[in-house]
């Protein structure tokens, strides 16, 4: 009797007995066989840095039950560098990003931007403003809190106003940003400071759907 049995469409397999056969792909440091040559773009750009993608597939090899078995991941390519299909375009929001930096507060515009992603799914962005605000010094604790923003304490009332307003644009349901809302951001915020924060909600939320449809995958190293 031979020493190995099929698996799947033919894949060779271990039995009792029988010496293991080479792994195809030999791990990395990480723990999974080196991913081939990744294709990189631009899509956000970040004041002097650019958001940079990587789409690529990883083979992949796990020993399920002592048998070895060979797969390849989804491959998920990016469809487009909308920076370099519609500069024009492109342009025209990032002069929009530029302005909400300028006279939003960063620590509401984090929120804001951090809140807008989650609610949209866009990983991307999550991945990114977490990292930048912690970096300028935010709490990791609030951060992980913008989740559940309504039932933790860690926000004042011009915060959990803007965060409303962000969870209200964002949404924008049937019948768009209830009163009650828009009238308790207005009691905090000035009018200026109210359409320039309406403009950062708009604007973080071209650039998750402009990333979400686009299929921009996390940085591995950041």
């Amino acid at each position: 009797m031979s020493g190995r049995v099929a698996v799947g469409a033919g894949a060779p397999a271990d039995v009792a007995g029988a010496p293991a056969p080479a792994d195809p792909y030999p791990a990395d440091g990480d723990g999974h066989p080196p991913a081939p040559a990744v294709f990189r773009s631009s899509v956000v750009a970040r004041g002097d840095r650019a958001h940079a993608h990587r789409c690529h597939a990883r083979p992949t090899a796990r020993r399920r039950g002592g048998v070895n078995i060979d797969r390849t991941e989804e491959v998920v390519m990016q469809r487009m560098n909308v920076a370099e299909v519609a500069p024009q375009a492109y342009q025209a929001v990032l002069g929009l990003e530029k302005y909400v930096r300028a006279n939003v507060g960063h620590t509401v515009l984090a929120l804001v931007k951090l809140r807008a992603s989650m609610l949209n799914g866009c990983a991307f962005c999550v991945d990114m403003h977490s990292r930048d605000a912690l970096a300028a010094g935010e709490s990791d604790r609030r951060l992980f809190a913008v989740a559940t923003w309504r039932e933790a304490p860690f926000f004042d009332e011009r915060e959990r106003a803007a965060l409303a307003l962000t969870d209200a644009v964002t949404r924008l349901g049937e019948h768009g940003v209830p009163d009650d809302v828009w009238d308790a951001a207005a009691k905090v915020w000035s009018e200026k400071e109210l359409a320039d924060l309406l403009m950062a909600v708009a604007t973080i939320n071209v650039w998750n759907r402009i990333a979400v449809t686009c299929r921009n995958d996390l940085p591995k190293d950041v």
